[in-house]
């Protein structure tokens, strides 16, 4: 039955995850109409029936990705247009509602919301979930949602942690559900073009992998912020921190450079490397590091000068990363090296005169040649470019999204309804999730090489660093 009276905010922000769960459980277990996943299992939603989609964190890149379910596009003014047919958007759940307020109206008939477990708890009829809130916040959501049985698209990176990220890819077979990571590039071409000419063995076994990128393009190596503005009237501050410590509310976190601070974002890694190394994990098919080691830059703005301090509040300003994976389906072991921050790999002689490696990609080096693929692993090609166009490319052996990077969520969306699995469901997302995560956990200890034992999460040369494998949460946010 229904509660008889409404939750108080104090009370639903003291609630445990696990205590609303079980009430929510309990009214859907006195609700008359049964749920359509009860009778239809995984994939439970006809392929001619429309999905219930709910969006939570739709101010930012979440305002796309519900445009994109809902068919409709923007135009360069952020006007938004219809395309074609698409779901049904049946709640929006933002906890700026200024912030959202462009996208909340688009959409006149979606529920609002600022507070996700309210709208998992009262509105029935949701049947996915859409979640772009900041990092810190993904596995909470996520878990709540699969927990009720709602399919899930989560923006990248898919956790803050590498226990967040083995939880969802877990909790997603358990539940059944029909999953997404928002790493749009692994429904296009690029990625299969490249998967399809490493196993053909066009530049013969890999070895070693350069990626990178030009992030931050955020403020990053810096101090807390020592001002506390108020906090303004549409922002539920409580709800925004969600799992993180709490402190005082500063514009430099919301709503955008909080990718830069340890305790709500990823930083450079985390933003780019699941766009950027999508092809890497898939095309040598990676898991789990066996060792990762970081070096980076340990200066800090202060005042007007930099100075070289300990920095435990935001990713360093640029950071070099070298992953070891150990051999695995008959392909050799290999080092993957990450730079960010304008940090760049060696000039390969291989590349012409006057061509210049791109701002995002990464360079596959085999011992036969070299492979360079772009930001999402679009366009990859053999270099030089002559070895390209000498290169006869072997039949297609992987089936194709179609519509490419563009359908990434309609990927998802056929998913839900039955179909085959998403191309970046947790089974593929999750470990690269861990992987990448796991490299901002060497960025903590630079210069000291970490040995990992993934399928135990653990540090196994460094105890210490495990502290930051599972990092607490706030009471009442624990997964």
């Amino acid at each position: 039955m229904k509660r008889k009276k409404e939750i108080t905010k104090k009370q639903t922000n003291n609630i445990s995850r696990r205590r609303f769960l079980g009430s929510a459980a309990a009214s859907v277990a006195a609700f008359t109409i049964v749920p359509r996943y009860v009778l239809g299992g995984a994939g439970y939603t006809p392929p001619g029936e429309k999905l219930n989609v709910a969006g939570v964190g739709v101010g930012g890149m979440g305002a796309g990705n519900i445009a994109n379910i809902a068919g409709i596009e923007m135009d360069e003014n952020g006007n938004l247009i219809k395309k074609r047919e698409g779901e049904n958007i049946v709640a929006l759940c933002d906890v700026d509602q200024k912030f959202a307020a462009r996208i909340f109206n688009h959409f006149p008939k979606a529920k609002k919301y600022t507070d996700f477990r309210k709208m998992l708890e009262k509105q029935k009829d949701i049947d996915a979930v859409v979640i772009a809130t900041p990092d810190h916040s993904h596995a909470v959501i996520a878990m709540a949602a699969m927990e009720m049985g709602k399919h899930v698209y989560c923006q990248k990176p898919l956790t803050h942690s590498v226990y967040e990220a083995r939880m969802l890819t877990e909790a997603a077979k358990k539940y059944k559900v029909a999953t997404q990571m928002g790493n749009q590039g692994n429904s296009g071409e690029g990625v299969r073009l490249t998967c399809e000419w490493i196993w053909d063995g066009a530049i013969g076994p890999v070895r070693e992998v350069h990626a990178w990128t030009d992030r931050p393009v955020w403020p990053q190596g810096i101090p807390r912020p020592k001002e506390t503005p108020p906090v303004p009237s549409s922002l539920d501050w409580d709800l925004w921190i969600g799992p993180a410590p709490m402190r005082p509310y500063h514009p430099t976190y919301h709503p955008f450079s909080w990718r830069a601070w340890w305790d709500f974002g990823t930083g450079a890694l985390g933003d780019m490397a699941c766009h950027i190394l999508d092809p890497v994990f898939a095309a040598l098919k990676l898991k789990y590091p066996i060792s990762v080691e970081a070096g980076c830059s340990t200066y800090v703005a202060l005042g007007k000068m930099w100075e070289k301090e300990k920095n435990t509040e935001t990713l360093p300003r640029a950071s070099i990363v070298h992953y070891t994976f150990p051999a695995r389906e008959g392909m050799p072991s290999v080092k993957l090296h990450w730079y960010d921050g304008g940090l760049m790999p060696e000039r390969p002689e291989e590349l012409e005169p006057g061509r210049k490696l791109p701002d995002n990609g990464a360079l596959f080096v085999g011992e036969k040649g070299l492979l360079l693929s772009g930001t999402y692993g679009e366009s990859p090609r053999i270099i030089p470019e002559s070895k390209m166009q000498e290169y006869k490319r072997p039949p297609r052996t992987l089936e194709r999204v179609p519509g490419g990077a563009d359908s990434h969520e309609q990927n998802w969306i056929n998913a839900c309804k039955g179909g085959k699995p998403a191309g970046s469901n947790f089974d593929f997302s999750g470990p690269m999730t861990e992987s990448v995560v796991m490299g901002n956990l060497a960025i903590r200890y630079p210069l000291r090489k970490l040995e990992w034992n993934g399928e135990k999460m653990e540090v196994t040369n460094f105890p210490e660093a495990n502290q930051f494998v599972n990092p607490p949460k706030r009471q009442g946010w624990s997964l």
